[in-house]
């Protein structure tokens, strides 16, 4: 990432990291703290609760988010480094889209655990994972993990969609295009590392098919945009 890149030409999680007064941790220094912070608050509550098969789906959700958040910082990296054109970079960045595709997704997910699956599935998946009757903290800090992971998620849904878009649109010159391509590929590498979370949800078809179809169409867009990219 730049030293100083200009926030209307960050992610939002950029943004938030580059802007805490008083706090230069650095790249690895905020995706170790991330996963610190997560992991930690996990097994306190599994020791707490007693939930230790929770606590492996956890912490796998915990480390796709934070493959995620490497991934978006070597994009947007890559990106502001190459000479895109200035509506690419504003419609990838400045629009802020990433924010409303994973607002979309968290609500859709939020809305199948606690109303569409405890009425379709004789043992919903909150139940399975925490019993009967879950602990309020830590269907709090479930649902914040999941809103850290759909984050990322809605994040590659507009790098592919972007990505396509400007290879349809302009011409670029070699190290451009050659950017591009490593973007979208590396946006492919995230995409497959969702499925570290298939094995958890084989018992749900709705998630295990979101999931899967997400994956395929990041995947088909992002190879598009490779076949598609003119010099």
């Amino acid at each position: 990432m730049n030293e100083s890149p200009d926030y209307g030409e960050t992610w939002v999680y950029e943004s938030i990291v580059g802007a805490l007064p008083g706090i230069d941790i650095g790249e690895r220094g905020a995706i170790a703290l991330q996963i610190a912070i997560f992991e930690v608050a996990v097994l306190a509550l599994t020791w707490v609760y007693d939930l230790w098969a929770a606590a492996i789906a956890g912490t796998i959700a915990i480390l796709v988010a934070a493959s995620g958040s490497v991934v978006m910082l070597r994009m947007g990296e890559w990106i502001r480094s190459t000479a895109v054109p200035g509506s690419y970079r504003r419609l990838l960045f400045g629009s802020s889209i990433e924010v409303v595709l994973a607002v979309l997704a968290f609500i859709a997910l939020v809305t199948h655990l606690f109303v569409f699956d405890p009425r379709e599935s004789a043992t919903p998946l909150l139940t399975t994972l925490f019993g009967e009757n879950p602990p309020i903290v830590v269907v709090y800090l479930t649902l914040l993990i999941l809103w850290d992971l759909c984050y990322r998620i809605g994040t590659s849904w507009w790098v592919a969609v972007v990505g396509l878009w400007g290879t349809l649109s302009f011409r670029f010159s070699e190290p451009t295009a050659r950017t591009i391509r490593k973007v979208s590929l590396l946006n492919v590498g995230f995409a497959i590392a969702q499925l570290a979370l298939v094995p958890f949800l084989l018992d749900e078809p709705v998630l295990l098919v979101a999931v899967g179809g997400h994956v395929v169409a990041v995947t088909v867009v992002s190879v598009a945009t490779v076949a598609t990219t003119r010099k």
